[in-house]
């Protein structure tokens, strides 16, 4: 329907209208291809630039076809080239006048033609305009898009001795910047889920006597969860891999990860339900469960593995998670976003 109500528009303003929309659209298509590099925006794009080109094209050729025209014919009809003199002078007066003003009505008629085509360029360039930049000026609640969730402050509380004894230790607040990164869901392969919670601590490892920094961030979707924590201990991954023999780990496997010593795992979390008696009598807390299973990377410090290690985990209420490939590029996106001065 919308192709043959373009086809009834005039060709001087059928064909500006069919350039503007072909380069707006293929210049934003090749900006969102850039932006998610995706090679199935980018072959769209150039589609729709060669269309336009295309159509370019056209009106030069019907510019010059016009402007070569407009000379060829005079107010009598005969053509510039002929030796006219002789076939007017034989008329007394000016009777062959009347003709004229056949080139006047013509000349009439292109500032129309080009008015329209102003106009219709115009509009449909305010209209480009409007949808490439609106999503960047707009607020999020008018185009229904919810804000990411945003991580808490890192002066919230006051840190445990064990951070100020370590000043290269890291904080929860910073570890949650890095993980709350835009890119989370679509490494997760739900790029359409928003965050819906973010949360920091700085804790100390157990069974320490709070001596050993244990800061944590978790992100979490409807679908998954993941968490990031850091243990700063004298624990290599190599003797990491050695407990794993005496633990509930599964699917252990070794790697590297930036260039420093690391392993998957499996294990089943921890789940512990909470009933909240009625009428003031308080609750009780249920036995601890079996959680659903989790998938784990610990990655080293360092490359020389001289002991702490990170643990990126992922998991759902479903018991799934995404493979070991997504995992990966997560750990790979966010450790790098750590403050250098902290690794």
């Amino acid at each position: 329907m919308l192709g043959f109500l373009i086809r009834l528009l005039p060709f001087w303003v059928r064909e500006p209208l069919l350039i503007v929309v072909g380069s707006v659209f293929g210049v934003r298509l090749l900006y969102l291809a850039l932006v998610e590099e995706s090679w199935a925006l980018a072959g769209i794009g150039a589609l729709f630039l060669v269309f336009t080109a295309v159509r370019v094209h056209t009106v030069v050729q019907a510019l010059r076809a016009r402007r070569n025209a407009a000379p060829a014919a005079s107010g009598d009809g005969t053509t510039p080239g002929t030796p006219a003199p002789a076939p007017q002078r034989p008329a007394p007066a000016a009777p062959a006048a009347p003709a004229a003003p056949a080139a006047p009505a013509a000349r009439e008629k292109e500032p129309n033609a080009w008015g329209q085509a102003f106009a219709a360029v115009a509009v449909f360039a305010a209209l480009g305009a409007a949808a490439f930049l609106g999503p960047k000026l707009l607020p999020s609640e008018a185009q229904g898009t919810p804000h990411a969730v945003s991580c808490p402050g890192g002066q919230e509380t006051e840190l445990p001795s064990a951070y100020e004894k370590a000043p290269g230790t890291v904080t929860g607040a910073e570890l949650c910047e890095a993980l709350n990164t835009p890119d989370l869901a679509r490494l997760l392969g739900t790029p359409t889920e928003t965050a819906t919670g973010a949360s920091a601590s700085n804790n100390t490892a157990p069974l320490t006597d709070g001596k050993v920094a244990l800061p944590e961030a978790k992100v979490e979707f409807d679908t998954y969860t993941v968490n990031v924590a850091v243990t700063y201990n004298h624990l290599s991954i190599a003797q990491y891999v050695k407990l794993m023999d005496y633990g509930n780990e599964i699917d252990v496997k070794k790697l590297k990860v930036l260039g420093r010593p690391a392993v998957f795992s499996s294990a089943h979390t921890m789940q512990i339900e909470i009933n909240f008696g009625s009428g003031g009598s308080g609750g009780s807390g249920g036995p601890v469960e079996q959680g659903p299973l989790a998938r784990t990377l610990a990655v080293a410090l360092d490359a020389k593995d001289r002991g702490g290690y990170y643990e990126i985990t992922v998991w759902s209420t479903s018991g799934a998670f995404p493979d070991d490939d997504a995992l990966l590029d997560i750990t790979e996106k966010v450790l790098p976003a750590v403050p250098e001065h902290k690794m």
